[in-house]
């Protein structure tokens, strides 16, 4: 039997904030949270059919549900930023 996972809102690891600075909109988007994140590639989004793209929404919806890690989620999300032309500030990640 499947188990139905349970989406985990406030999660125990933080989410180290940054700011996407999206062409055409007028004012940069900051995400600090997995939720912001969510809502900046589900609303704000400039193209949705890159692979880097589908993995990052991926990757978000499994750190919303545990499965993987809210660093991770953050680096998917900054791959496809690249991947879309979008400029990342705060984008630096500690090893």
């Amino acid at each position: 039997m499947q188990k139905v996972g349970v989406m985990k809102r406030h999660r125990s690891e933080e989410f180290a904030p940054l700011i996407l600075v999206m062409s055409g909109q007028k004012e940069n988007r900051p995400v600090k949270s997995l939720r912001d994140m969510a809502k900046a590639l589900i609303l704000a989004w400039p193209s949705d059919d890159g692979e880097e793209y589908m993995i990052a929404v991926k990757t978000c919806l499994d750190a919303l549900y545990g499965d993987v890690s809210v660093k991770d989620a953050r680096a998917a999300l900054i791959r496809a930023a690249e991947e879309a032309g979008i400029l990342v500030i705060g984008s630096f990640t500690e090893n």
